[in-house]
């Protein structure tokens, strides 16, 4: 496959995973995930915080999925928002941690020395699809409809209010709401039925 097709495909994929498609989605994560755990290694993350900023980075990607100005720069997108969720993942860490622990703040961490990772990637990418799967079909469009033509990263409100037939200012607490039951549903890793409709 030569470098131009390759570009078509990320591009095909990420326009395939917008729409919801979840081999298109296992397909980007399977391509990217060890750039993103090369960039945990990069920041020393121990295997929590180095799990922790895997779903992070995955769960910032599937907010912005459908408003990335450039599909074909999908890597260096996630390079950039691993790395951010790292950093704040390291500022969080030293805010608390005591004084007298610092010397274990320094201790260097290797996710890939933990046989357990492998497992925990692959556990936490299929939660994130089934938290998705288990919001109510509105929550999943408001999400969705969201990140569609973004300008600078941001959702534009007044094409989104009118494709999802909502008024303007109901669009941030609703999908304040739909994100707050998605992480509920990750933190509590609850794979029952349900959701907001």
């Amino acid at each position: 496959m030569g470098g131009n097709e390759l570009v078509e495909d990320v591009s095909v994929l990420v326009a395939k995973a917008a729409e919801g498609d979840p081999a298109a989605w296992q397909e980007i994560v399977g391509r990217f995930s060890p750039r993103v755990w090369a960039v945990c290694r990069a920041h020393r993350l121990g295997a929590a915080d180095s799990a922790d900023v895997f779903q992070q980075t995955w769960l910032r990607l599937l907010e912005n999925l459908g408003s990335l100005r450039d599909p074909t720069k999908l890597g260096a997108w996630i390079g950039t928002t691993c790395r951010n969720e790292a950093l704040a993942t390291i500022r969080r860490s030293r805010r608390a941690t005591p004084v007298e622990d610092s010397v274990l703040a320094e201790r260097p961490g290797d996710p890939s020395d933990d046989p357990e990772v492998p497992f925990l990637i692959a556990a936490r990418d299929a939660e994130l699809w089934r938290a998705f799967r288990r919001l109510g079909r509105r929550c999943q469009e408001v999400l969705r409809v969201l990140v569609v033509e973004a300008e600078d990263g941001r959702p534009s409100y007044e094409s989104s209010a009118a494709a999802l037939g909502m008024p303007i200012g109901s669009l941030g607490p609703t999908r304040g709401r739909c994100l707050t039951q998605l992480r509920r549903f990750l933190t509590e890793g609850i794979h029952g039925s349900g959701g907001e409709s």
